[in-house]
């Protein structure tokens, strides 16, 4: 009984490593009229692989982009920015602490370390009291440690979730 409980679970879990992992993100974006939203979306498209040899194949998903810089940036607490646009296309991956991001539809979004978000609103426009963009600061009484990702591709219009 015992060895036929653990040979099952060896199956399962040999059944998980062979079947692609999906990997959520949230997509702040603007539409035609220049209106941002923000949209849950999936990484699906992961194949496992070695990412260089001699290294162990693991489950990858190869995202193409025109050259990229990373920045750690810290967010004290109770702190909060003006409306703004993304600088540019960028991947924000809270390392610790809490944050928010508000797109102009009203939806507000809470994350933290395990979330990840892509924040691609720079063909946002005015609304009539003139906010642009998204509105973000920290959630709680800890800073928010932030790692970006940004791209050096053009922004996109009017197309939620195309990193399918």
């Amino acid at each position: 009984m015992f060895f036929r409980t653990i040979f099952g679970l060896l199956l399962a879990l040999q059944s998980w490593a062979d079947s692609p992992p999906t990997v959520s993100y949230w997509h702040a974006w603007a539409d035609n009229k220049g209106v941002t939203h923000q949209t849950r979306c999936e990484l699906h498209n992961f194949v496992l692989k070695s990412i260089e040899p001699p290294a162990s194949p693991q489950w990858l998903d190869r995202m193409k982009g025109n050259g990229a810089a990373v920045i750690i940036t810290v967010l004290p607490a109770g702190w909060t920015g003006p409306w703004h646009e993304n600088p540019k296309p960028q991947w924000i991956i809270p390392l610790s602490g809490r944050w928010f991001v508000e797109t102009l539809d009203g939806k507000r979004t809470e994350m933290g370390s395990g979330d990840v978000s892509f924040g691609e609103d720079q063909n946002s426009k005015p609304n009539p009291q003139g906010q642009i963009g998204h509105l973000s600061g920290t959630v709680g009484e800890k800073p928010a440690v932030l790692m970006i990702v940004q791209s050096g591709d053009s922004p996109t219009l009017n197309e939620p979730c195309h990193f399918k």
